[in-house]
């Protein structure tokens, strides 16, 4: 009963999903070469990244869809889901919010700075083959380089949108080595779905060279919670309990999704429904602008569809959380 992941180190999602078998103690080979991509394509799903391949021959994609599929096929074997609803559906909004606008600041780091270009051209050619002859290597670097810078205003990650995107970064790396210096996870002694979303997208950060600089002089701590999560298949720990109030620290990244990701999420589903080429938005007091994308659409309508969703006496805790946030408007 062996999976086989396919991905590679420098994605974030790929990383995500295999720190999330690690900790859920499911055999699995991790298979890190080549282009991952062409599995995806020759199993007939969409070129995302990374694959699982279940010990049945079926090949699945999208680290968020795969966490549910083996939570499913899993029960009660070291859950990443919250016992308690409000708890659970918190997880997942967190879940959400790293996948989708903490990427942001990843793919603007990686590709805006020219120390960070260089160095993830090197680490993306490295990871697919390390013993390439030099002239490929060089084509190789410079066609990836070409294809993802291009790609930036696309994503958001725009000259314009750039004080947004650092300023985020900073906040999230604050709040966060805060709340680790006092908490082992976000909701307890265990790592949740949220907690490994995050992880995604900030363990790409520890490593390429501006951010990780940057997170190794503001928040240490969050890169040691990093190391952490990367293998916590020796964790062993508890959810904190429903009615322990949650952290102010979490409370605080709350109320930082409620001005930058719901925003953002409301502004898109509109320019999607109104036929419009473009997403303008104020977030943090900035004229925020990029294309709609779709694909965050259906995660808009997947959080709202799930906050509906849950019983009546979760809605009574979780509401006034969301309202406190400034979350819960762009929810209903």
């Amino acid at each position: 009963m062996t999976y086989i992941l396919h991905g590679f180190d420098p994605s974030p999602y790929s990383v995500k999903m295999r720190a999330i078998m690690r900790y859920r103690r499911l055999p699995f080979i991790w298979h890190a070469q080549g282009l991952p991509r062409d599995v995806a394509v020759a199993a007939g799903l969409p070129p995302v990244i990374p694959i699982l391949e279940f010990p049945d021959g079926r090949k699945l994609n999208d680290s968020t869809p795969l966490a549910a599929i083996l939570e499913r096929e899993h029960p009660g074997q070291r859950s990443i889901v919250p016992d308690d609803p409000v708890q659970a559906w918190l997880s997942a909004l967190i879940e959400d919010f790293g996948d989708e606008w903490v990427t942001k600041m990843m793919f603007h780091y990686r590709w805006y700075y020219a120390a960070d270009r260089e160095f993830a051209q090197i680490w993306v050619t490295a990871s697919r083959n390390p013993c390439l002859p030099a002239a490929d290597r060089r084509a190789m670097m410079q066609s990836f380089n070409d294809r993802q810078v291009g790609r930036m205003a696309l994503v958001g990650c725009t000259e314009a949108n750039r004080p947004t995107i650092e300023e985020s970064y900073r906040f999230l790396l604050d709040t966060l080595e805060t709340h680790v210096r006092q908490f082992p996870f976000l909701f307890g002694t265990r790592p949740s779905l949220g907690d490994f979303g995050l992880y995604g997208q900030l363990q790409i950060l520890s490593v390429d060279p501006t951010p990780a600089s940057e997170m190794r002089a503001r928040a240490p701590d969050v890169f040691c919670w990093l190391i952490r999560l990367d293998d916590a298949s020796g964790v062993v720990g508890t959810w904190a309990p429903a009615e322990t109030p949650l952290p102010a620290t979490i409370s605080r990244l709350l109320s930082h999704v409620g001005q930058t990701y719901l925003p953002f999420l409301a502004a898109n589903a509109r320019a999607l429904q109104e036929g419009t080429d473009s997403v303008e938005v104020e977030i943090l007091g900035r004229r925020w602008t990029q294309a709609p994308f779709r694909y965050q659409a259906k995660c808009y309508d997947a959080l709202r569809k799930s906050l509906a969703a849950l019983p009546k006496p979760a809605r009574a805790r979780l509401d006034p959380i969301l309202e406190q946030a400034d979350c819960l408007r762009y929810l209903v």
